[in-house]
């Protein structure tokens, strides 16, 4: 993401990192700058967050990822108290003070169960495409909870609801209420009261998403950009950094 002076997004980038988290870091910025339609030269601050982000050697800050999605989520939520993080690895909850820091958090466990990655588990021993999986969801009767929290053991517990002859659709919304009630739980250990926002990959998941709504029985914001909120976050606050620092230098 990249912000102007004033905290407008101007030019935005995603790309696969790989094992080369430096590499892609480059790339990510380079195709932000086409896209804002600015040469690199131009960036004044770079800010970086996520597992990898002190590889980026070309940054000037590096702030951690829940930093950046609770103060992303408040500044396109205002009203923002409770951030669910749902990534690729893991899912975090957070309690948001009122200026967008963080109050409090919890983390799933190392499994995958807890988080996207284990959704993609089981997209592949269904032999459904991943972008499917929210629609179908939505077409379940009789979901089949999934009550292993390995991710290893857990695919294999879909493999056997195969063979005793359940619907893909019930599998399915089957492992997002699985996901779910772990989810909410770390959420009740954060508050997991007032205004909750949803952000991370996991959001465009319509499936997912709904099952969270219906477990916590009210709605979540979920954003047009809210698997970028942890990028929003970072280059607002990159943002926030440098003029503090052209403040003290004045």
């Amino acid at each position: 993401m990249i912000s102007d002076e004033t905290g407008k997004i101007i030019g935005r980038a995603h790309v696969a990192t790989k094992i080369d988290l430096g590499g892609a870091a480059e790339k990510a910025v380079a195709e932000a700058c086409r896209n804002a339609g600015i040469e690199r030269s131009a960036l004044a601050y770079v800010a970086a967050t996520g597992y990898g982000r002190f590889q980026v050697e070309f940054r000037d800050l590096q702030i951690t990822e829940m930093t950046c999605h609770a103060y992303g989520a408040h500044t396109v939520f205002p009203k923002t108290r409770s951030v669910l993080d749902i990534g690729a690895q893991n899912s975090r909850a957070m309690g948001v003070e009122a200026n967008g820091r963080v109050r409090k958090f919890r983390m799933n466990d190392k499994c995958a169960a807890g988080a996207g990655r284990f959704m993609e588990r089981v997209a592949k021993a269904l032999e459904v495409e991943l972008d499917q999986i929210g629609a179908l969801s939505l077409k379940a009767t009789d979901p089949t909870p999934i009550s292993s929290i390995c991710a290893v053991l857990a695919e294999s517990e879909v493999i056997n609801q195969v063979t005793e002859g359940k619907k893909v659709e019930d599998i399915i919304c089957g492992a997002h209420y699985s996901i779910t009630d772990r989810i909410i739980a770390l959420l009740r250990q954060v508050g997991g009261e007032e205004e909750i926002t949803l952000t991370g990959g996991v959001t465009k998941n319509m499936g997912m998403v709904k099952t969270l709504e219906d477990r916590l029985g009210k709605k979540v914001n979920v954003g047009p950009d809210a698997e970028f909120m942890g990028a929003i976050g970072a280059a607002l606050l990159g943002l926030r950094r440098l003029q503090r620092v052209n403040a003290a230098a004045a």
